[in-house]
């Protein structure tokens, strides 16, 4: 068999955050930076799956064999990661019962082209890879496995700012004109206090939100006029007002009253609140703004333009 690529991009969830799960309408972006995939086969009577995963510096940050026939590690040892290469794999079994039912040995090598600490899909570019791979559907995929919307993997095969909506149960999106005349005075800063998707979603799906249905309608309000902002005054003004919905919805403390109290800009949590990015808008240029947050030991203050693909997607 011939060698195989596969790529995801990574993603930002702009605005919906929780809510995109119940039918909020969402602002997506898929990242500049991704991960990739690399399949090698070789024959073999007695096949087994190595797989390593490789970080942004080109380091082996994981590495295990696997057999074929329940993807059970070989060495025993256990660890999250092994643990989640398993459970994406059995899951794709049950999808597709011929997926490495050959007699290869195949060698999977995966390469992340940012920090592994850092919450912009890791997980959720591997499992969109690991789908195309094996010819299932990476929603049904990301479902079984990890759960949540599925706006990441939208995210994962898009090449620009997307709007993404469930609707009866299934992913709607299609593409955003999203490129802000203002985006120069947009950052992302990395918090340091990665979050678990999985555990965030769980306890979300566990709360009692009174008027729920309520909140989603604004914030799918909030999330067009977000998409059609023409200033950044106006734009500060929907994330402010986003914020303050959500905050005051899951009873949640707003990022900028927690961390940053005398920041003049305005700070927008994204995804999972309290941990991976947020959005920080800021008027007086970035080198005042990265000293700002570098005093407050934040040193990874990105510019919109570097870290955010800003293409016409095709919507699905």
């Amino acid at each position: 068999m011939r060698d195989q690529y596969f790529y995801g991009h990574g993603k930002l969830l702009l605005s919906g955050e929780y809510f995109v799960m119940d039918g909020a309408e969402a602002l997506a972006l898929p990242t500049t930076v991704g991960q990739s995939m690399k399949v090698k086969y070789r024959h073999s009577y007695q096949p087994t799956l190595n797989w390593k995963s490789l970080d942004h510096s080109g380091n082996v940050w994981f590495e295990s064999d696997y057999e074929f026939w329940h993807f059970k590690p070989i060495r025993n040892q256990s660890s999250e990661k092994q643990d989640f290469i398993n459970r994406v794999l059995s899951a794709v079994r049950l999808q597709n019962p011929h997926f490495l039912r050959d007699d290869m040995d195949v060698q999977v090598e995966t390469k992340l082209e940012f920090p592994v600490e850092w919450g912009l899909g890791s997980s959720s570019t591997i499992i969109y890879n690991i789908a195309q791979w094996a010819y299932v559907s990476p929603f049904e995929l990301v479902k079984k496995t990890i759960g949540g919307s599925g706006y990441d993997i939208a995210c994962a095969q898009a090449s620009g700012p997307l709007k993404f909506k469930i609707t009866d149960n299934k992913p709607q999106w299609e593409s955003a004109q999203f490129n802000p005349t203002f985006k120069d005075e947009l950052f992302f800063v990395y918090l340091g206090r990665k979050q678990s998707s999985e555990i965030e979603v769980k306890k979300y799906q566990e709360m009692n939100i009174p008027e729920k249905a309520s909140v989603i309608t604004e914030i799918t309000q909030l999330t067009r006029e977000m998409m059609s902002a023409r200033d950044l005054v106006t734009f500060n003004k929907v994330i402010t007002a986003h914020e303050e919905i959500v905050a005051s919805a899951l009873k949640y403390t707003k990022v900028k009253d927690r961390l940053f109290p005398d920041y003049w800009g305005c700070v927008k949590s994204l995804g999972a609140w309290g941990g991976d990015f947020v959005l920080v808008t800021s008027d007086r240029g970035p080198e005042e703004t990265r000293q700002y947050f570098a005093e407050k030991g934040l040193h990874s203050l990105i510019h919109f333009s570097e870290i955010v693909r800003t293409e016409l997607s095709f919507g699905k």
